[in-house]
């Protein structure tokens, strides 16, 4: 929601061009909130108001506004004055904006550069999407595990204003290769001997990512080790940089993003949900959706195969709605619990036979609690008590099914390589469905014959 608290000052200063005041106004507050009370101007507005600021902190303001305005701006204004925001730009940020430029915007803005910043763009560039090389910054604290604690201080004092983060210190030696690692916090603990040097203070068991490593491995390992960084090197240990936090956090919703939309059997969206182009948007929702058409079709089929049993006894055909129902939903909610302890690193393809074990015993007690209810209904539907059980077990055996598929499935598919999430709700339901009808009659041949 755009905040309209300072925007009549704002138009108000740009229109009188009040330097001082839009300059105090840059810097007096948090550049979240700086950024936030500007959301109300227009593109032109809020990259006049940005000039006011200096680099670095026209840099960090404009981080906070969201990606659709930050292109816009980037393509409205000069090349000039947006290649020296681009080069206060952290890295990895840099990168995915430039990525996102027209190439004719691109090839203007790229000359303008630093040659060392245009070198590092082209090689961040060059990595996969979704690797660790793509999503690593290079601007990392690195020194050499001769110095003591107080020329590690000095040293980190020159690289610092050109440094993302200093949370970690990585040691590395005169060809580059990563020796060790010390936090911030060990550096300035370790003041009380200011001779002793960072190769006698460094852990040298460092986990690290590779740079041809996915992205969603990267965050699982930042997870578990609990780091607020992460090293990238290539096969011969050298540092090319780190992963930071909050890109980690930007991964973790992007998958969960990806999962979410997979299980709803909906091809992962590239883009907003709101800036996607609708005949795209129709081909992602399109394919699966196809898919479970085709899947209902043989749930048809099935039914005209049992079309002569439905006509002598037509009382059945009042619960096929209850039996399809109860079996997809088990079956739906069962992948959704197993496929998210996946993502969450809980449970794995090993674990198969202990999730299967809990899942018999669950299911039955579900089918056995609905069959309980489905034969009372019955009662008063079927012409006889006897009749009437047939509900009751055919909801026990389609639950049971349900269930079991809902874990089977998805497991399978992760012990395959693929991602779980391709086993989604509808799809587990429609097979269920199948199930469920084939279950059903021929529970009520057996029954009724």
């Amino acid at each position: 929601m755009v905040n309209t608290l300072f925007l009549p000052e704002l138009r108000e200063m740009l229109a009188f061009g009040q330097e001082a005041e839009l300059q105090e106004f840059c810097v007096a507050l948090n550049a979240g909130r700086t950024a936030e009370f500007m959301e109300g101007l227009t593109d032109k507005e809020m990259w006049q108001v940005l000039q006011y600021a200096s680099p670095d902190r026209r840099a960090e303001i404009f981080g906070y506004f969201d990606e659709e305005r930050q292109l816009a701006m980037l393509v409205a204004e000069p090349a000039e004055e947006t290649s020296l925001l681009i080069e206060e730009i952290p890295e990895d940020d840099r990168v995915d904006l430039i990525q996102e430029l027209p190439v004719e915007i691109v090839d203007q803005i790229l000359p303008l550069l630093p040659a060392v910043d245009r070198r590092n763009i082209e090689r961040l560039r060059s990595y996969p999407e979704g690797t660790a090389g793509a999503l690593m910054t290079t601007e990392v604290a690195k020194l050499a595990e001769k110095l003591t604690v107080r020329e590690a201080l000095d040293e980190l004092s020159r690289q610092a204003s050109d440094l993302e983060t200093i949370y970690y210190l990585y040691v590395v030696d005169d060809n580059n290769l990563l020796r060790g690692i010390v936090s911030t916090r060990q550096l300035v603990s370790a003041l009380k001997e200011p001779t002793r040097t960072l190769g006698e203070m460094m852990e040298t068991d460092v986990v690290v990512a590779l740079t041809g490593e996915d992205q969603e491995s990267v965050a699982e390992k930042v997870e578990r080790f609990n780091l607020l960084a992460i090293p990238v090197i290539d096969s011969g240990r050298q540092m090319l940089g780190i992963i930071t936090h909050d890109d980690v956090i930007d991964v973790v919703r992007e998958e969960l993003t990806e999962d979410a939309q997979r299980i709803a059997a909906v091809a992962p969206l590239e883009d907003d949900f709101l800036r996607i182009q609708l005949g795209l948007l129709a081909y992602k929702r399109g394919i699966w959706l196809t898919i479970l058409f085709f899947a209902a079709l043989l749930t048809a089929f099935a039914l005209r195969m049992y079309e002569a049993e439905l006509e002598i006894y037509a009382w059945l055909v009042c619960f096929i709605p209850l039996i399809i129902s109860s079996g997809g939903n088990s079956g739906s909610q069962s992948a959704t619990l197993v496929i998210t302890a996946m993502t969450g690193g809980e449970v794995v393809p090993a674990d198969l036979p202990k999730v299967f074990v809990r899942e018999v015993f669950v299911s039955l007690m579900l089918g056995s609690f609905l069959s309980l209810i489905g034969f009372l209904v019955a009662l008063f539907l079927a012409p006889s008590a006897w009749d009437a059980l047939v509900i009751p077990i055919t909801l026990l055996s389609v639950i049971v099914c349900g269930c079991l598929c809902g874990v089977v499935l998805p497991m399978m598919f992760k012990r395959l390589g693929l991602d779980p999430a391709l086993m989604s709700n509808p799809f587990v339901a429609g097979i269920v469905d199948i199930l469920g009808i084939v279950i059903y009659i021929n529970v009520a041949r057996v029954m009724l014959s």
